[in-house]
């Protein structure tokens, strides 16, 4: 009958565990000196090495003759164990005996001396599922056990397991094996199993598993089934169904472009080819993920890529990107993802969420503004856009300014159309807001005072228009605060102050208009600004 790979090559000893040194040796050391705790806590995410270390301990501690603190294997003792014959060496799941009644009858069966071996060893797997009482049931021999009783649980969700559990453990926290040391193992296990593997097969099958060997070994499994020929990259995206390097830096290039044909032509060819589409926007997500390490943190990211595209694809991909689109594009990716698992038309929603991506100047949203300043900031940044010299203009003078030189005196110059210059409201001075928040902070308590900011992302908002102030708060907490009688009648004076004239101030929570913030008055003034922008996409 055949065997699993990974139950195949499950580590027989403390040597063979693949990427926790730091645990298997002092384990080893603590077998050597006699100094064996009762009770141990494995924790880690999956396929790290948890089960396999307890099943190992659990051998080591009735190893005949053991080999530098490592069971020999070869005994009477490992042998059983090995087989799952013996009945001193108990592994229970708790996921299924999750109850107080088979805690109680272990507890009861613990009390009795081993009739096989030195040490009766109870494994509890999938510890974080016990219940409440069946907790309190185990807590007692926990903390005081019979000379021949040693407990090893092991769990991936540390945060379920109570504290009275916690404290009379020692504790073992597996971390994520690196994939230099998964593909290592996956080349072993090919060149033991005849398997022809590409490095690039490898080292691809290694960044999917994130971290689990387990789940590394049992997609070699799957994709050496699939094929008599050489495991390779493209093979490996067929038989898992993923979309594949070059389709997911063509979407990525076409989003960049802002060509929504495109994007979904390459989607609707991938869908008729039958690949999960959530796989594929999670990999769409990872692209996005690594390009934005390349563009934040380039020393470093050579080591912290985990997606399917080279480095010679993601360098391809740069020079398109602004690290704003980074943002937006895995922001919406990622809130896609999630909303697959309640979705009820899947293509629908890749499709929506694709078309999000190509069109950012069809949504009004923070992130899309931000995204489209942070593009037009790299083009001038690089020199990709042509700037004609605008004529200059003089500087106007703010109201508070007494240095500032007077105006011109344009009295005699009658205007073309008198009625409509004075229903115009007067513009809002240049400055206006820093000052304000600057004045405000002499005048407000907080929290208020802690509301009112200069940033970009700031959770309030000014927009001056005429004699009216609008305050946008960005949340339902902002809000609270500001829209008080005392703060906003704190505003109106410090604004009337600035302006020489009275201000009326009102508050509102951002909603999907452009005047949710400032952003969208920052990109109507550039473009003001500098009207003779060209080739601006």
């Amino acid at each position: 009958m055949y065997q699993a790979l990974y139950r195949k090559y499950r580590p027989q000893s403390f040597d063979d565990v693949v990427g926790q040194i730091s645990i298997t040796q002092t384990l080893k050391n603590q077998i050597l000196t006699g100094h064996l705790s009762h009770a141990y806590l494995f924790t880690g995410t999956r396929g790290t090495g948890k089960t396999s270390c307890a099943k190992i301990l659990a051998k080591a501690v009735n190893c005949e003759h053991p080999v530098d603190g490592n069971p020999c294997n070869h005994c009477a003792a490992c042998r059983s164990i090995d087989s799952g014959a013996c009945m001193d060496v108990l592994e229970i799941d708790a996921a299924s005996n999750n109850g107080v009644d088979s805690i109680r009858a272990l507890r009861d069966d613990a009390q009795f001396t081993p009739s096989e071996v030195r040490t009766r060893v109870y494994i509890i797997d999938e510890v974080h599922m016990l219940s409440t009482s069946a907790f309190n049931a185990l807590l007692k021999i926990i903390e005081e056990p019979p000379a021949h009783l040693l407990f090893i649980l092991a769990t991936t969700e540390l945060q379920s397991i109570p504290a009275t559990i916690l404290s009379r453990c020692q504790r073992f926290s597996f971390r994520r094996i690196t994939p230099a040391d998964i593909t290592a193992r996956l080349n072993y296990i090919a060149y033991q199993e005849h398997i022809s593997l590409e490095p690039d097969a490898a080292a691809f099958l290694a960044r999917l598993a994130d971290g689990g060997l387990r789940d590394a070994v049992s997609l070699l499994d799957q994709c050496a089934s699939a094929t008599t020929e050489s495991v390779t990259v493209d093979q490996v995206c067929r038989t898992l169904g993923i979309a594949g390097a070059r389709a997911t830096a063509a979407m990525l290039r076409a989003i960049a472009k802002h060509d929504t044909a495109e994007a979904l032509s390459v989607f609707n060819g991938q869908y008729v080819e039958g690949k999960d589409l959530a796989a594929m926007l999670n990999e769409l997500c990872a692209v996005a993920r690594d390009l934005l390490i390349c563009k934040t943190a380039p020393k470093d990211a050579a080591g912290q890529v985990t997606s399917i595209c080279t480095p010679g694809e993601l360098k391809e991909l740069l020079p398109l990107w602004s690290v704003g689109e980074l943002l937006r594009t895995a922001s919406i990716l990622r809130d896609a993802a999630v909303g697959f698992n309640i979705s009820t038309n899947r293509r629908v929603d890749a499709e929506l969420c694709l078309i999000r991506l190509c069109e950012p100047e069809a949504a009004m949203d923070v992130q899309s503004l931000n995204a489209r300043l942070s593009r037009l900031e790299e083009k001038l940044a690089s020199g990709q856009l042509t700037l004609a010299a605008a004529p200059q203009q003089q500087e106007q003078a703010l109201p508070w300014d007494d240095d500032a030189p007077p105006p011109p005196d344009d009295s005699d110059i009658p205007p073309e159309n008198p009625n409509e210059l004075r229903s115009a409201p007067p513009a809002a001075p240049a400055g206006f807001w820093p000052e304000l928040v600057e004045r405000l902070r002499t005048s407000l308590k907080p929290p208020a005072m802690g509301m009112f900011s200069t940033a970009e992302n700031a959770p309030l908002q000014g927009i001056l228009t005429g004699d009216r102030l609008l305050l946008v708060a960005s949340d339902d907490f902002t809000l609270g605060i500001v829209d008080k009688p005392i703060v906003l009648q704190a505003v109106s004076e410090k604004a009337a102050a600035l302006l020489g004239r009275p201000v009326t101030v009102q508050v509102q929570k951002g909603g999907a208009a452009p005047q949710q913030s400032g952003e969208f008055d920052k990109l109507l003034r550039f473009g003001a600004e500098h009207p003779d922008i060209v080739d601006i996409k």
